[in-house]
């Protein structure tokens, strides 16, 4: 049986526990300083950090913003020690009965087999790739923009929705005026 719980930093254990992977599952440019992860953690009404349990034992973690029309899923990874287990497919499977609105997340260029793979395994979930150009903003002041693309699954199409999405997620997430 897998839970999605939502978590504060007040929850130290679990918080630990999601912090740890992100720092360890994401490059420092794919996100952000982990004191304003903390404040959106305790704070933004749309944020909400995840702790992923399996029979009561965390596994993982996914981050998303809750926007109107859509999920956003900013993070989510399972702990290396659990991964390959079929976690991943039993966690978005829960996450889409939970939320039951469309769900957008970004994905890295399919340029190594890693992120070949991770698009794979996200269209095996029902996500269909959008081919629009997009670029991920910087999390930090100096940083780079990085090439990326988006996914998503349930009723949203690129065509009509892709500038929508990508103003909201500047805007909302990165603090982009587009």
């Amino acid at each position: 049986m897998i839970s999605i719980q939502r978590i504060y930093t007040t929850d130290k254990d679990n918080y630990r526990f999601a912090e740890r992977l992100l720092t360890t599952a994401f490059p420092k440019e794919e996100r952000r300083e982990l004191s304003l992860q903390r404040q959106y953690t305790d704070q933004n009404k749309h944020f909400h950090n995840n702790i992923l349990l399996a029979n009561e034992e965390p596994i993982g973690f996914i981050s998303y913003w809750d926007f109107d029309k859509f999920i956003y899923v900013e993070h989510f990874a399972i702990d290396e020690t659990k991964r390959n287990g079929g976690y991943g497919k039993l966690v978005l499977s829960a996450l889409k009965e939970k939320l039951g609105r469309p769900i957008v997340l970004e994905v890295e260029l399919p340029e190594n087999e890693t992120s070949k793979r991770r698009i794979c395994f996200y269209q095996r979930q029902g996500f269909q790739l959008w081919k629009e150009k997009y670029q991920q903003p910087p999390y930090r002041g100096g940083d780079s923009y990085l090439p990326m693309l988006l996914m998503a699954q349930g009723e949203l199409n690129s065509e009509t929705a892709f500038d929508e999405v990508k103003v909201t997620l500047y805007k909302k997430v990165y603090g982009v005026e587009n």
